[in-house]
């Protein structure tokens, strides 16, 4: 008997009201309530055979709306692997997609912060792989070519295999028509490409926390690897989002001595600042209450930060504002994505107080090894940073959720394909 598996898919489309974004969720008659306990699904303890699968996807397909379809299995080959799918965390950075897909792309599957067990695998991929049907496994998002001058030192989000922008291949930004077309996380079984970067999940780590890996290795990357935040340090933290708090975590693991993060006055963002004081914050400030530079200037005596990330997305007025947050012979690394031009800025502060100013993106293996390591530990409450699961019906509701159309209080959610 033929069967078949579910995915989220997202395609090109009309933008609908505000109002018609839980339409997925209503229609297949699933709950919308946070924080809610998965159940298991008849068919989730299913493997698949070569050329048909049990499971499920969901498709970005329109612009605003996201489509369950049906897919199978696509033929079991040499050089690839099949995944079938624990998790997939939810990034800020499918939104963009989810609002306005790339017409290049067309209809794809979302999702790049993906956990699961090896399924099915090629000889030949698992010779390259080292890993065996069964283990629990983190992918990075990146599928590089493994031989240019950024892959052989782990940099592969700089490798020219993985950016979208040249046509590259990328988990959760490729396209259904580029073959086999299951190339993203919100899905029940993904396709495993011969390039596929791996970190096996620790022992006792769960998925939903083992989802936390890539938005934790960015902070790693941003304050730690590049931004060299260590003991007796000023770090301040535009944006108490998932970025911003994983770079908490990654600030006072590096045993900075006054941690600061910033953000808007709103119900989302002072539960967010609650949450950056248990991760480690030692203050936190509320830019619509409080005078930013006056206020820094008084914790740190006048001298400023040693370390400013800045984290926020949208606006541009953080860039501007972290060159002034810096001390002479400061860090300023700009990590946030605007979308937009500044429309006015001087760089002679730059040039006035020495300052090193770093754009950032995306995280290396090292940095993803050692957010597992973090994770596994528990270092600093990390695990606080998983507020919501949702299964493939309420993809959408999760989406909507990132820039505050959905359910209350998110910091990082996860979708689980089997609820």
């Amino acid at each position: 008997m033929s069967a078949s598996f579910l995915a989220a898919v997202a395609e090109p489309g009309t933008l609908p009201s505000a109002g018609a974004g839980a339409s997925s969720a209503a229609s297949a008659g699933t709950s919308s309530a946070a924080n809610r306990v998965p159940k298991p699904a008849p068919n989730s303890a299913a493997s698949i055979a070569p050329g048909s699968a049990p499971g499920s996807a969901a498709n970005a397909s329109s612009a605003n709306r996201i489509v369950l379809r049906e897919f199978t299995a696509p033929p079991e080959t040499e050089t690839s692997g099949l995944l079938k799918i624990a998790i997939t965390g939810v990034c800020g950075s499918d939104w963009p997609y989810y609002q306005q897909l790339p017409a290049s792309r067309g209809p794809l599957i979302l999702g790049h912060e993906t956990v699961g067990h090896i399924d099915r695998l090629g000889a030949v991929a698992r010779a390259k792989w080292g890993v065996k049907e069964g283990d629990l496994v983190a992918l990075e998002e990146y599928l590089p070519c493994g031989h240019c001058e950024f892959c052989r030192s782990g940099e592969f989000r700089l490798c020219d295999a993985t950016d979208w922008r040249l046509g590259g291949l990328r988990y959760g930004a490729t396209g259904l028509k580029t073959a086999p077309g299951l190339w993203g996380g919100f899905a029940q079984y993904q396709h495993l490409h011969l390039n596929t970067v791996f970190h096996r999940v620790p022992s006792g780590v769960s998925p939903r926390h083992a989802a936390l890996a890539l938005p934790l290795a960015n902070g790693i990357e941003w304050t730690y690897l590049h931004g060299g935040a260590g003991p007796g340090q000023t770090v301040v933290i535009q944006g108490p989002g998932q970025q911003g708090l994983s770079c908490v975590v990654a600030a006072k693991e590096a045993g900075a001595q006054m941690i600061i993060v910033t953000g808007l006055s709103t119900e989302t963002d002072r539960a967010r600042l609650a949450l950056a004081r248990r991760l480690g914050a030692h203050h936190t400030i509320d830019i619509g209450e409080q005078d930013l530079l006056q206020t820094v200037a008084d914790l740190t005596g006048g001298t400023m930060a040693d370390l400013v990330i800045d984290c926020a997305a949208g606006g541009t007025e953080s860039v501007t504002t972290a060159m002034q947050l810096a001390r002479k012979r400061g860090r300023v690394i700009l990590g946030g994505q605007k979308r937009r031009k500044l429309p006015e800025f001087d760089s002679d502060i730059i040039i006035a107080r020495f300052l090193t100013v770093k754009g950032m993106r995306g995280h290396s293996y090292e940095s993803v090894e050692l957010a597992l390591q973090l994770i596994a530990g528990d270092r600093h409450h990390v695990t606080e940073m998983s507020t919501h699961t949702f299964g493939l019906a309420d993809t959408d509701l999760a989406l909507r959720s990132l820039v505050g159309e959905g359910v209350e209080g998110p910091v990082h959610m996860t979708i689980d394909p089997w609820v």
